[in-house]
Order: structure tokens, then sequence, then C-alpha cells
């Protein structure tokens, strides 16, 4: 672990985002909130913000930070799902390791929800995918 103790605390932020590929009868059935799991789009955000609070336990080099603010937004798109993390720490380490983690387990929580309507007559998931996670920004002062 990267010694920080010398670093000031100052404000940070970063945004992540990462989109999960769904059938059309998938997608209809989240906003007609008929999924039997329950409301997907609930479950994935506090999903999203219960894995930015535990990022030092799933990335074992990370700092343990004090999160001031966790921000979830989901956009529905022709083919799938974006979601959207921001997240604040007044801190001595950026919090874009918090953000990927956010997006990377709404995403997974999605997946988990809906895996019944999305895969195909031998159990596979032809046409599901998890893609373009990435940092869209970062901001440290």
């Amino acid at each position: 672990m990267v010694d920080i103790s010398a670093k000031p605390a100052v404000p940070r932020m970063a945004r992540a985002s990462g989109f999960i590929c769904l059938r059309l009868k998938t997608l209809k059935k989240i906003k007609a909130c008929e999924i039997p799991k329950g409301d997907v789009l609930s479950v994935a955000q506090t999903a999203a913000i219960l894995a930015v609070k535990r990022t030092p336990e799933l990335v074992p080099l990370t700092h343990l930070i004090p999160i001031t603010s966790t921000d979830v937004r989901f956009k529905m798109e022709q083919h799938g799902i974006r979601v959207t993390v921001d997240v604040r720490s007044t801190g001595r380490t950026g919090v874009e390791m918090e953000a990927l983690v956010g997006v990377t387990s709404a995403l997974l929580t999605i997946w988990d929800m809906v895996k019944g309507l999305e895969k195909d007559n031998a159990g596979q998931y032809p046409t599901t995918s998890i893609e373009e996670i990435r940092v869209l920004r970062k901001v440290k002062g």
C-alpha cells in the first residue's frame, strides 16, 4: 500500500460509467417493474452505494477513505442501461476506484436480477454483456 500520510486532505471527485447490453423485452420489463426479483434500478443503486463503501475490502491495496457522497444514475438506452456513479471525498487519495467498483457492482446486480430473461434455451447469454467501464472524470482540489 502506498504511504499517503504526507499528502494533504483535499476535496476529490471521480465519475465512472459502464453499460450493460440487454434484450429489448428485458428493458421493457424493467421499465414496467415486472422483474420477478423486484425493482432492478433501486436494488442496483443500493448495490453501487454499498460497493463504494466497501472498495477497500474488494480491491486490496486501496485505502479506506471517508466518502462524503455517492450519486448513482441510470439511463435506459436502445440496447441496454448505462450506469454512472459519482463519488466525492475529502481525503488524501483519489476516489476513482470507488466509482469503478460502484459501477461494476450496479451492472452485475442488474445482470443478476434479469438473468432469467436474458438466457437462451441452452442457458447461455448470447446478447448480454457488460461494456465500456471507465473513468469519465477525476477532480482533485
